[in-house]
């Protein structure tokens, strides 16, 4: 039982990081009716926001300290964040600890800045082309965001530590009555499931109860029926393509702890968060959360020593499994619409 608890846990942790990315997905496709490849890219922009924020809190001057030797006697030089000097050192050493959590905030406009260029400089002009061109061109624009980021922050994985008070774990297995020690999850991963949850929450409030949502709840319905109402429905749209910038940038920052940053994870979750839209069908902003969590904990399943030991490489290919069965049961996926991408 408590193996099959730490498997979920896993899972959830997997799955909020898919459910997030192909929320933003979802919002883009079902808003815009853009197939945007360069989705992933964004996660990947969003950890590096982390990093970037990281790497200039720690930005040091050097000082000659005479009361500290080396080991050949010479005074040692002591680097100084710029900001310990200035706020002190319990405060500036604070807040490098939580540069992480605060890397939200940072992150928060430049995401949306950079869903807004994207949107009104390239993605307008493939509202109504195929789909194919749509891929192809976002592809490319993730390409080219994936070589910018290693011109400058380089190949190699770039550690970025979650707060002191976070890299604890807690203990499960006092909590659900096993034996202490039996059940041990690291308190950053549980914290990101949270942080998802209230992400997650928060967009579905956002398009449900406010009258911003509304309508662009109506338009992605009939945006033309909307349109002739005298609503400016592609405004609302391009503010929601920020938005799912934004939703999938706070998932690349908050995940920096748990997978060093580096170039090319983008492309690790984009195909993966591809297919968790599609089993949750086209269109559908619930089904594409709930296929997040559900191939999470698939996969997780599927990655125990006793089932990889039964079905070697089982770990690797669940999640395509399970789409080629939901599609061939279920061709519009789990909560797919009727008429997306059936024309």
């Amino acid at each position: 039982m408590d193996a099959i608890i730490l498997q979920i846990l896993n899972g959830l942790d997997k799955g909020s990081a898919y459910a997030l990315i192909a929320l933003g997905l979802t919002l883009i496709f079902g808003t815009l009716g853009v197939v945007n490849f360069a989705h992933g890219a964004l996660f990947m922009l969003g950890a590096f926001c982390a990093v970037t924020l990281n790497e200039l809190l720690t930005l040091s001057y050097v000082t000659i300290d005479p009361t500290q030797k080396d080991f050949l006697g010479n005074p040692l030089k002591v680097e100084t964040p710029y900001i310990e000097h200035w706020f002190g050192p319990e405060f500036g050493a604070a807040v490098i600890d939580w540069s992480v959590p605060l890397s939200i905030l940072f992150a928060i406009p430049i995401m949306a800045f950079i869903g807004l260029v994207m949107e009104r400089g390239l993605i307008k002009y493939f509202y109504k082309r195929p789909h194919a061109d749509q891929i192809l061109v976002t592809f490319g624009l993730a390409i080219v965001l994936q070589e910018i980021v290693k011109y400058f922050y380089g190949a190699n994985p770039i550690p970025t530590p979650a707060p002191e008070a976070f890299r604890g774990s807690f203990d499960f297995g006092v909590l659900l009555g096993f034996d202490p020690g039996s059940i041990i999850y690291p308190d950053w991963r549980l914290a990101y499931f949270l942080f998802a949850a209230i992400v997650i929450g928060a967009v579905f409030a956002f398009l449900q109860f406010t009258t911003f949502g509304m309508v662009v709840r109506a338009g992605m319905a009939d945006r033309e029926t909307v349109g002739v109402l005298g609503i400016n429905i592609d405004k609302r749209f391009t503010i929601m393509f920020a938005i799912a910038a934004c939703v999938a940038g706070l998932a690349g920052v908050m995940y920096t702890p748990i997978n060093s940053p580096n170039y090319h994870m983008g492309m690790d979750f984009l195909v993966l968060s591809f297919v968790v839209v599609v089993v949750g069908g086209m269109g559908s902003l619930g089904g594409a959360v709930a296929a997040g969590f559900l191939l999470g904990v698939l996969e997780s399943f599927a990655s125990m020593g006793q089932v990889v030991e039964a079905l070697p490489g089982i770990n690797q290919i669940i999640i395509y499994l399970v789409a080629i069965i939901v599609l061939l049961t279920r061709p519009r996926g789990l909560m797919g619409r009727k008429g997306v991408m059936e024309e």
